[in-house]
């Protein structure tokens, strides 16, 4: 006995992913580089679109797409991290520095 496929079922397979899209281009910069996905929303930097200012999603794609290339990702990756971990010993040290302060007397009358 032979199942037949519902008409919703069948378009389903007709559906294919476009891989080549903003998470894979060397013009995207999301806002996230450590942990980007196909969701994450970034600038698109491409001189011809740059002017433009756009906000793209990783799933985005256009007809300026160019590949990243894994050590392009790595470097993007580790400069974010460095960046973080910058901004958190920034913070600590605002921190530090605010508590001095607030334990201080207050003077003003």
């Amino acid at each position: 006995m032979s199942q037949t496929e519902s008409e919703p079922q069948k378009s389903l397979k007709r559906i294919t992913w476009q891989y080549n899209n903003c998470l894979a281009c060397v013009w995207f910069f999301p806002n996230d580089p450590i942990n980007a996905d196909i969701m994450e929303r970034g600038k698109c930097v491409h001189p011809k679109l740059k002017a433009y200012d756009l906000i793209v999603s990783g799933r985005d794609w256009c007809n300026l797409y160019a590949e990243i290339t894994q050590k392009q990702i790595d470097d993007r990756q580790e400069r974010a991290m460095k960046a973080e971990e910058s901004g958190k010993k920034q913070q600590s040290s605002l921190t530090l520095h605010t508590e001095e302060i607030t334990d201080r007397p207050n003077y003003h009358h």
